[in-house]
């Protein structure tokens, strides 16, 4: 039974995280365009790049939590490694959640920046 459990949670959480859409901005556009942003226009894409980031990190926070949540309702169904799993979660959840909020201060900084840039 707890490896059933184990793996439903396991192929629920890989196909949330596969549903999620696509992302049209490649790592090395943001690169270049963050090296010469110099728009309003520009600012304000990589402001909005970097809010769709956060967004995706602030729904990988959640389903962790949701995981952990399940754990400590019934962890009994985790065996020996559930304080493994406790620990792993709590972790991605931190380390999620300061990704979400540096990239919700990129975006901040960048609308800051296109108020201020020519148009």
């Amino acid at each position: 039974m707890n490896k059933k459990l184990i793996g439903c949670l396991a192929f629920t959480l890989m196909a949330s995280i596969g549903c999620t859409p696509m992302r049209t901005v490649h790592t090395q556009d943001i690169k270049t365009l963050s090296s010469t942003a110099k728009t309003a226009d520009d600012h304000e894409a990589l402001a909005s790049h970097y809010e769709a980031e956060a967004k995706l990190f602030e729904e990988k926070v959640e389903a962790h939590k949701k995981l952990l949540e399940h754990f400590e309702r019934e962890p009994w169904l985790f065996g020996r490694q559930g304080v493994d799993f406790e620990n792993h979660c709590n972790k991605l959840i931190q380390i999620y959640s300061q990704a979400a909020e540096a990239n919700f201060e990129m975006a901040k900084m960048h609308r800051e920046l296109a108020e201020g840039a020519k148009p």
